[in-house]
């Protein structure tokens, strides 16, 4: 794929930081022209040995006030695009579309009490960036960031979301968040176990969070796995849950990337 010079920026590497074999995050400055609201995704160009460009979307980590941009990967085996990017270090650069892309943002939901934010793996991005953001403790009582990993080492950003709310300007809403992280493949302290599928089938994820999800008061985001995605849908759909569209407002939102 190729975009005229025009469409993109050039971005310095600030920080690459492996977090296991197949797991890294990087973080690069930030054009003071490209803007996005949380939870939406850059696309990426890296150059690869033979001049040509390879482009894919990633959705932004860091918040849309941060004068950064921070990005999550996996390193797929043999792929095109992320081996050429995990083997970026500091200094390298990278292109970014000074156009920011995506519908997994606040406004898909005009109404609704609780926001549960489901993730698998590097799915986690956008919700971190949304969490960074004001409007979603101002919009919602109830915000539930649900992350799934196979091993407990592979949750990332823990730090982040332990601080989080002892940020000033988000402190007085530290009593509307709730964290569940889960793990599939291993048990692991202070983590449910199981898929997010099951967890709702079977009640526990409810449970553990004391809220109930019902089309009435619950609006829910995913973003992960395909197959985690459209499983969950038609488990939410069985509870009148439907997709959230601008002619047709509903309960649940996903991503296009492409």
């Amino acid at each position: 794929m190729t975009v005229s010079d025009d469409k993109f920026t050039r971005q310095t590497l600030q920080r690459v930081t492996p977090l296991t074999a197949n797991l890294f995050t990087l973080r690069t400055t930030r054009d003071p022209g490209f803007r996005f609201r949380a939870g939406q995704f850059a696309r990426l160009g890296v150059t690869k040995a033979d001049g040509s460009v390879v482009w894919r979307a990633y959705s932004m980590v860091s918040s849309p006030h941060d004068e950064f941009l921070e990005f999550f990967s996996i390193v797929v085996p043999d792929g095109e695009f992320t081996s050429e990017l995990s083997r970026l270090r500091e200094g390298d650069s990278l292109l970014v579309e000074k156009q920011a892309f995506g519908y997994l943002t606040l406004d898909r939901f005009i109404d609704g009490r609780d926001l549960w934010l489901l993730s698998t793996g590097t799915g986690v991005a956008p919700f971190l960036s949304i969490l960074q953001d004001f409007e979603v403790w101002e919009k919602f009582e109830r915000v539930i960031l649900v992350y799934s990993v196979r091993e407990s080492r592979e949750l990332a950003y823990q730090q982040l979301i332990a601080e989080l709310m002892q940020r000033e300007y988000l402190a007085e809403y530290a009593d509307k968040f709730l964290f569940l992280p889960t793990v599939t493949r291993e048990q692991h302290p202070g983590a449910l176990n199981g898929r997010i599928t099951q967890l709702i089938e079977n009640g526990e994820l409810e449970r553990a969070a004391g809220i109930a999800l019902t089309p009435e008061h619950s609006r829910v985001m995913l973003c992960g796995n395909p197959q985690m995605i459209d499983d969950t849908r038609a488990i939410l759909k069985q509870r009148e849950m439907r997709l959230s569209l601008s002619r047709k407002p509903g309960q649940v939102a996903v991503e296009t990337y492409w």
